[in-house]
């Protein structure tokens, strides 16, 4: 063989482990990284996307400024009578749990009713909550792309009252990283020291 086939064959074996290199750290590492925080091994995949909702402030907002530190996205609605205030107060606690140790959170609640969720309800809601809590809504539409982005589902309940419907939905929490994406779910069985444990665990193999 040639020197000069024998140096393009070792260019492109070279390129090869380059990008072979590349696309583990980017594809696979993550998972390996998160692997003995998570449940189940479940970081990254498809879930999450962008969106642009309005918080509580009525600001449009994008998914880069919302999720630009590590965050706790809850999608539920203000009028839920016990899931919803039970996990969306388990993430405030869990979040200052970590606050206390150095963690740097946000909590996220993403509505799943924009017809009663104004941004008036979405700002006595956070501030019942935490004051860190960033409140989202939207046009149905808006709310629907980001509900398919993070696989939620959710659906009113049929009924006859207009104002007074309850919503079925999916309940997990999940946990972001800027860098990263999507990492982890977390149950609504999950104490808030848990979450807390767990969101640690995820921050500091980061």
């Amino acid at each position: 063989m040639s020197r000069k086939k024998f140096a393009g064959l070792s260019a492109a074996t070279l390129l090869t482990l380059v990008i072979g290199t590349f696309l583990y750290t980017q594809i696979m590492a993550p998972a390996n990284r998160f692997e003995t925080c998570v449940s189940g091994g479940v970081a990254g995949g498809s879930i999450g996307g962008p969106f642009e909702l309005v918080n509580q402030k009525g600001q449009t907002v994008t998914d880069l400024e919302v999720l630009d530190q590590p965050a706790l996205v809850y999608f539920g609605y203000t009028f839920c009578p016990d899931i919803c205030p039970m996990d969306v107060g388990r993430n405030s606690v869990a979040v200052d749990i970590l606050g206390d140790n150095g963690f740097k959170v946000k909590p996220v609640f993403i509505t799943i009713d924009p017809t009663r969720d104004t941004i008036e309800y979405l700002a006595d809601f956070a501030a019942n909550n935490h004051p860190d809590l960033v409140g989202l809504t939207g046009t149905a539409e808006q709310i629907a792309k980001a509900a398919r982005a993070y696989k939620v589902y959710y659906q009113k309940q049929p009924g006859d009252d207009d104002e007074y419907y309850l919503m079925n939905h999916s309940n997990f929490t999940y946990l972001m990283l800027p860098e990263f994406g999507f990492v982890d779910f977390l149950r609504s069985d999950l104490s808030p020291q848990k979450v807390a444990d767990r969101v640690a665990c995820v921050i500091k193999a980061a």
